[in-house]
């Protein structure tokens, strides 16, 4: 029987460093556990436009970046929620790994959902403002 390898999560510590991830993760663990998913998925939302304008710099100085910098700009661009999760959902996966937090939730009616699935829909739309 052959051995799975182990899923390796990528991390956003790379690119931002260490010194905002540990903000970060210090904040996720305090705020997750009582926090409103709508007010959380903007907030990591905007912790991953932090991340991207931190990627172009920081990939431009350290090639071995340029895969998880792709994976930002793709993000970026594509504009749909599943798309964006499937590129960069690893990334946010790890960060509440690292607070240790849940990001897998309920609501009033036991129904199941994901402050991962809120915040890709958040990064999607960033620069949507249909008022405009």
């Amino acid at each position: 029987m052959a051995k799975k390898k182990p899923v390796v999560l990528r991390s956003l510590k790379p690119i931002v460093g260490d010194q905002v991830y540990e903000v970060w993760v210090d904040m996720l663990n305090r705020l997750v556990p009582h926090g409103r998913t709508h007010r959380l998925a903007p907030l990591i939302a905007g912790m991953l436009q932090f991340a991207l304008l931190e990627a172009g710099k920081r990939s431009q100085q350290d090639p071995s970046l340029e895969a998880l910098a792709d994976s930002l700009f793709f993000a970026v661009e594509t504009g749909d929620p599943e798309e964006v999760k499937e590129e960069i959902g690893d990334l946010v996966e790890q960060l509440f790994a690292d607070a240790k937090v849940k990001y897998r939730r309920k609501n009033s009616r036991g129904q199941g959902y994901s402050i991962i699935d809120h915040t890709m829909e958040e990064f999607a739309q960033w620069d949507f403002m249909p008022w405009e």
